[in-house]
């Protein structure tokens, strides 16, 4: 087989046994090309049925516009089943305290409104698209990944994973997270995305915006952002190789018009997919902290 049929194959024998062996499951949906090859992985692991479990959305309220208008014509076009939590009503609930400051980000607040939106629809399996290769506490997880009753995660007590058995035992309060695409590659993912003819957010291809410059990367101009006296606004031709909060996400300078130019352009790369993801440099275990408390 085709190096990207095996890994099909892995991710959806991981999401079968996810539906076979939770009674609540649920699909981690951003709008970004991660969630979105999982959304397509399990369309193909249950057609012709209809796939089985909602799509949950994690909005802060910063979010890019072109991924919300994309997510709503995927449902619109799909008929799935969308849940959307919302940042803004765990800081109106106070529940999570909004940042402030130049640096101030929703991006971490999320983890909050998860923990909450899991346990006001009782899912007790969150499907995620999160990848090994993407950053190094990421590298730690399993297939099935133990979340205690609080939602925290523990990388010294997660179960082994021997012969592709995976053990989905939990008590009470206790949850999941399963991620199927954990071996795939951000090169495999374009790769694939390519071969499907998978629909993707404009955000991936290159486009003019206007951004500002900090900290070596490039950031959108939205009003959701601060600007110091110095950081001056300008037109450059660029796109997103991640898409999260608009607050964190940086864009890369590129002139990637279709998808054989944007493969290419990562074969190249000598910058990590995640270089661009401010939310990742606050410290240097800030992604492995945010995780132990919940985190996607």
């Amino acid at each position: 087989m085709n190096y990207l049929d095996e890994l099909e194959s892995e991710s959806i024998y991981v999401l079968r046994e996810a539906f076979a062996q939770f009674e609540n499951p649920a699909l981690l949906f951003s709008g970004g090309k991660d969630s979105l090859l999982c959304y397509h992985l399990a369309k193909k692991a249950f057609e012709p049925l209809p796939m089985p479990f909602p799509l949950v959305h994690i909005d802060t309220g910063h979010n890019f516009q072109e991924t919300l208008a994309f997510r709503d014509e995927l449902v619109r076009k799909s008929g799935a089943m969308l849940i959307v939590g919302y940042v803004q009503d765990s800081i109106d609930n106070g529940t999570a305290i909004e940042e402030h400051g130049h640096h101030a980000s929703r991006n971490a607040l999320q983890t909050v409104t998860l923990l909450e939106t899991i346990e006001k629809h009782g899912f007790d399996c969150c499907i995620g698209g999160a990848r090994r290769d993407e950053e190094k506490a990421r590298a730690k997880e399993r297939f099935f990944s133990h979340r205690d009753e609080f939602g925290q995660w523990n990388p010294r007590n997660q179960r082994p994973e021997l012969w592709n058995l995976y053990n989905g035992k939990k008590k009470e309060g206790e949850h999941f997270r399963v991620f199927p695409i954990s071996n795939w590659t951000e090169l495999d993912v374009w790769n694939y995305i390519k071969r499907e003819e998978i629909q993707i957010p404009s955000l991936y291809i290159s486009h003019k915006r206007e951004v500002f410059y900090r900290n070596g990367v490039y950031y959108s101009n939205t009003p959701y952002m601060s600007r110091n006296p110095d950081e001056r606004l300008e037109i450059k031709q660029v796109r997103f190789r991640t898409i999260g909060d608009v607050t964190c996400t940086g864009a890369i300078v590129s002139n990637a018009s279709n998808l054989t130019e944007v493969i290419d352009e990562i074969t190249k790369s000598k910058l990590t997919e995640r270089g661009t993801r401010i939310d990742d440099k606050r410290s240097a275990s800030s992604m492995e902290d945010r995780k132990s408390q919940g985190y996607f």
